[in-house]
């Protein structure tokens, strides 16, 4: 019973650790939409917005929490925040999913223009968003959106690659599967905690895109 009640306490301090301090210290980067547009007018721009993705439903229309994302990096992104939005998520070998693209056809049905955002068909999870951010993009200043839940351990991310970045959450509605995100994202803060610490690779690397350039050139 001592053994049982020892290697619990261990696993509780192993989920805490990485869950309080990824929160505790990313919580000062995040900003409202309104002060950083409030900012931009003043100067204070970034290089690019960048959006996780997020379920695609079959109809190529993205989830409501996807919607959430992009709606608000739209809205940042006529606002004069940054120049440059990329679009950070899976596709499927096939080619039967495509969450960047559909994303990206979306943006530009709000009046971005086609050529101002970027697809990465390999930000298969939040941990290489940010290292494709990094190797790929290679920001000096970023924006990251997603929802409250999930953007302590993307800033995390994010700063881990020495990417200036803050973010602005897109928490617009009550979504369904709430609980269920939030007890997967305990979880996903120690893996990254540790994908960190190891300095785990992406998945998948490419060659470097210049955020000058046109982003048709990765619409593939």
């Amino acid at each position: 019973m001592r053994a049982i009640a020892i290697a619990v306490l261990v696993a509780a301090v192993a989920i805490a650790v990485p869950n309080v301090y990824e929160v505790a210290t990313e919580a000062g980067h995040i900003r409202p939409a309104d002060e950083v547009e409030q900012a931009a007018s003043q100067g204070e721009t970034y290089d690019c917005i960048l959006v996780l993705g997020a379920s695609m439903l079959p109809s190529g229309e993205p989830s409501t929490i996807l919607k959430d994302r992009l709606d608000v990096a739209v809205e940042l992104y006529k606002a004069g925040v940054a120049p440059k939005i990329v679009m950070s998520g899976d596709n499927e070998s096939d080619a039967t999913y495509n969450e960047v693209v559909n994303m990206k056809k979306y943006a530009v049905n709000q009046g971005v223009p086609s050529e101002d955002i970027f697809c990465d068909h390999a930000g298969i999870d939040t941990y290489d968003s940010m290292y494709r951010a990094r190797f790929v993009f290679d920001p000096h200043s970023m924006v990251v959106v997603t929802q409250t839940y999930h953007m302590y351990r993307a800033l995390f991310d994010a700063h881990s690659f020495n990417i200036n970045a803050i973010g602005v959450t897109s928490d617009l509605h009550s979504y369904e599967k709430q609980a269920y995100f939030d007890i997967r994202e305990v979880g996903a803060r120690v893996s990254d905690m540790i994908n960190v610490a190891t300095n785990a690779e992406a998945a998948f690397k490419s060659a470097p895109v210049s955020l000058d350039s046109s982003g048709d050139a990765t619409d593939w």
